[in-house]
Formats: structure tokens, C-alpha cells, sequence
């Protein structure tokens, strides 16, 4: 069970032509910026990459715009966790469960999340806001990912399980936003 003290939230590789091309795009990023929008009401940090941003191209206005004030990780490798940077900005929030999304779920979602996995986090990922070119991709990518031991959550499910509980003062606002 994630606890918002301990919680980070990757954001992978949401770019250019491809965020707009993948199985059910128009649902993915819905649902990411559901998730971008109730993570920031509970204050959990996000970290943001982008793979090869020169020739993918940037985040995908509708969820850069929402991350406006922070700055994207650049990488080459496919698993963010073989990036220094983004391995020095995870160990300076000393949190240690991660949420992850993105694209495409086959490839740096899953390497990233299961690189976490192997070196100590607890990793759940987002079914309902990843993807791949195709469905069959992103369903591998799940289950591969599922028999390595990375749970699977859904937006509402891990907002929810942030939250806690109906009195808190970010109850209202979720609801709004997961609507």
C-alpha cells in the first residue's frame, strides 16, 4: 500500500508523434492528467523524462503544460535508472514506492520499472496510463512486468490509496478531477 510520504511518480517518455500515435492515446492521456493533477494536490513529487528528446520530439503539450516549473530528464537508455541524473534526483527524495506511467509500457516503462523493482523500490504501475503501439505490446509489458513482481494500480486506485481517507482535506478536489 503506497503512503504519500514515501510515494514518487515517474512520468515516462510521454513525446511527440508517438504519445498521439499509441493504442488508445486520447485514454492515456486523460487519465495521466488525472493522475498529474490529483499527485499534485496530494504533493507527491513527479519526475519527468523524456527519451531522446531530439529526435522524439517534447512531452506532449497537454501533460507539459501541467508540469510547467519543473524540468524533463533527458535519457538515452531505455531504462531511466541507468541515467545518472534521474537515479540522483530519485535518491534525493528518499522515497522509496514509485508510481510509473507512460509509453511505451513494453519498452522504458517497463526496463525503468523493473530496474526499480531489482534495486529496492516498491513499483506499481499504472495500467490505465500507459501504452504501446499496439494493445498486444502494452499487454506483455504488463504481464511481463506483474511476474517480476511490479504491481499493477489504476489512476483512481492509486489516488485513492494515497488519500486514505473521505475527511481528508484533498478529498473534494480529487473528486473533481477523477470525475
Amino acid at each position: 500500500m503506497n503512503k504519500r510520504e514515501q510515494t514518487v511518480f515517474v512520468l515516462v517518455d510521454v513525446q511527440g508523434k508517438l504519445s498521439e500515435i499509441v493504442h488508445e492515446s486520447e485514454k492515456m492521456l486523460t487519465n495521466l492528467r488525472k493522475l498529474i493533477q490529483g499527485l499534485q494536490v496530494l504533493d507527491i513529487p513527479i519526475l519527468w523524462l523524456e527519451q531522446y528528446p531530439d529526435g522524439l520530439g517534447p512531452t506532449n503539450e497537454k501533460i507539459a503544460r501541467l508540469l510547467e516549473g519543473t524540468t524533463p530528464i533527458p535519457k538515452m537508455t531505455f531504462s531511466a535508472f541507468k541515467t545518472d541524473t534521474f537515479k540522483e534526483q530519485l535518491q534525493l527524495l528518499n522515497r522509496n514506492q514509485v508510481l510509473i506511467a507512460g509509453i511505451e509500457t513494453h519498452i522504458c516503462v517497463y526496463q525503468t520499472a523493473v530496474d526499480l523493482q531489482l534495486n529496492g523500490y516498491d513499483v506499481q504501475v499504472v495500467e490505465d496510463a500507459v501504452s504501446s503501439r499496439t494493445n498486444e505490446n502494452k499487454e506483455v509489458g504488463l504481464r511481463k512486468m506483474a511476474a517480476l513482481g511490479v504491481q499493477v494500480t489504476s489512476v483512481e486506485m492509486a489516488l485513492y490509496e494515497l488519500m486514505e481517507r473521505a475527511d481528508d482535506p484533498a478529498f473534494k478536489q480529487l473528486l473533481k478531477i477523477i470525475k
